[in-house]
């Protein structure tokens, strides 16, 4: 399925209603948010939602989050944008990924971690009356948007909010996520974020 084509269609709708909903992001860092926020904020009010408790360590964690505090300010952008910060809840991601400690990057692992992180994303969207919801996510090369899609679906039936379908890569997203990252002179981290992808990129 080409998510991309679904967003385009569902944009042009938009469009041709002239309207702006609200759409809660969950951002994975500043990197992956620059692209999807350059692009995204001309049809929707955005709200960012930083909640990534599989961020080893927490100095990691503490870094990323004020890097993309700092992007949101910096950035301009066709309309503001709105942030939240979920709760660093590390042990819970253990409990998590608990039995798929070994599974490899790209794995069952990370689609535990993709629920976990987008469950929080559909809750606060649900809760606070966003029309959709999605996640940064997708612009990596390294992530399944298939599977993200899918569990977005899933969690969209769930909690009554429409899951915003996507694969950001497309478009040139990546390539454009790297030159924005360049332009605002981001911290662009060499490992996903979690301890296993530490171990995993020194193998």
């Amino acid at each position: 399925m080409n998510y991309q084509i679904e967003l385009d269609n569902l944009i042009l709708r938009l469009k041709e209603e002239n309207r702006r909903p609200k759409l809660l992001i969950h951002s994975c860092c500043a990197p992956c948010s620059s692209y999807v926020l350059e692009y995204l904020t001309n049809y929707f009010d955005i709200t960012i939602y930083y909640y990534n408790p599989n961020i080893y360590p927490q100095e990691e964690y503490i870094r990323r989050v004020e890097e993309q505090i700092g992007l949101i300010r910096s950035m301009e952008l066709s309309s503001l944008v709105q942030f939240k910060q979920g709760d660093y809840q590390p042990q819970l991601y253990y409990q998590t990924v608990k039995g798929l400690e070994n599974e490899p990057e790209g794995g069952n692992r990370c689609f535990a971690c993709y629920e976990l992180r987008l469950r929080e994303a559909a809750k606060l969207a649900s809760a606070e009356g966003f029309e959709y919801f999605t996640t940064t996510l997708s612009i990596s090369p390294h992530k399944n948007a298939e599977k993200l899609n899918e569990i977005g679906e899933k969690l969209s039936r769930e909690y009554g909010v429409s899951y915003l379908p996507s694969d950001f890569k497309k478009k040139n997203g990546y390539k454009r996520s790297i030159e924005l990252s360049k332009e605002y002179n981001l911290y662009r981290q060499d490992y996903c974020g979690c301890v296993y992808s530490v171990r995993d990129q020194s193998k």
